[in-house]
């Protein structure tokens, strides 16, 4: 890992404190929505040139550890997410929302850095993310279908727009890209590595964007923080003690372990954060949500990463 994917949770950090330092400059507020937009579709379009999507079936190559691994992300974390919003979040629908989609998305990105900190089976890691990206990017919709269709804050062609400028669209774009290149290996090896190293510029003009575009909205409503933390400190809590016993239970050695700790506890805000904005114009809350979720969770996965190294002498 390059210093610049090290440095990316400092880097969300500065660019959420520099997006809510400059509020109040009007030139900022007029493009910042623009800026949300655009960076968000870059970054996913960087994410998709960056993943071999054809190599889906190297995940199955442990079969073990992803049928367990899709299980929970995509099974019991849907189940348990909902429960625990229904349980703490009753009354609040659109920062139920929000904590939803985070919880149902799996990171495609620094739960590899965690995973490499914790001295886990990063190969492995990495098999899993092109289903795991490709099973969210499907399923997100259908769960907030199912979920939520009735509390009127689904519009479905609010929802399909955001897919398609979010999803479809990049995703379309970066396979056109590599389509185009197949021949040309030196000139592909440039352009996507370029994009591969401006993924984490992109998210956080991205995050700037949204934190300069909400940040009286977030003054207004820092009751989200309180709101979202237990329920979310909960869920980390189930899942690590989970991933421990059926770890023990199947047999997992301790670097196979920590793989499946942190594929299934680190969530993929940004790409629920850009269906959001696109499917939620007017449900600025969701967005709050989920833009809150990273500010609980990156210093969880950090304090994981040393349990899960204290954990290593006696696994």
């Amino acid at each position: 890992m390059n210093m610049i994917e090290k440095l990316e949770p400092i880097l969300i950090f500065g660019a959420i404190i520099l997006g809510l330092l400059f509020k109040d400059i009007s030139l900022l507020n007029n493009i910042s929505p623009l800026l949300i937009t655009v960076f968000l579709a870059l970054m996913l379009f960087a994410l998709f040139l960056d993943i071999p999507l054809e190599d889906i079936r190297s995940s199955f190559s442990n079969r073990k550890f992803t049928i367990i691994s899709i299980l929970i992300n995509f099974i019991w974390t849907p189940l348990f997410g909902y429960f625990l919003g229904s349980l703490f979040l009753y009354g609040h629908v659109d920062i139920f929302i929000g904590f939803f989609m985070l919880i149902l998305t799996p990171c495609t990105d620094w739960y590899l850095l965690f995973t490499k900190i914790s001295k886990g089976n990063v190969p492995l890691s990495l098999s899993i993310l092109p289903i795991n990206l490709l099973l969210q990017i499907i399923l997100l919709p259908v769960y907030l279908v199912l979920f939520f269709s009735n509390s009127n804050n689904i519009v479905m062609l609010d929802l399909v727009d955001g897919l398609l400028t979010f999803i479809i669209i990049p995703f379309i774009g970066s396979e056109v890209v590599k389509f185009i290149l197949r021949n040309k290996n030196k000139t592909k090896e440039k352009i996507t590595g370029f994009f591969s190293s401006c993924q984490i510029l992109f998210l956080c003009i991205a995050i700037f964007g949204l934190f300069n575009t909400e940040a009286s909205s977030l003054f207004e409503n820092l009751d989200v923080i309180g709101l979202i933390f237990i329920p979310l400190m909960i869920f980390f809590i189930v899942n690590f003690i989970l991933d421990f016993i059926l770890s023990r239970q199947l047999d997992f050695n301790y670097e196979n372990y920590v793989s499946l700790t942190l594929t299934t506890l680190a969530r993929n805000s940004p790409l629920a954060l850009a269906i959001a904005i696109k499917s939620f114009p007017n449900n600025e809350l969701i967005a709050i949500a989920l833009v809150v979720g990273p500010l609980i969770e990156l210093p969880v996965l950090y304090i994981v990463s040393r349990v899960l190294l204290y954990i290593q002498k006696k696994y």
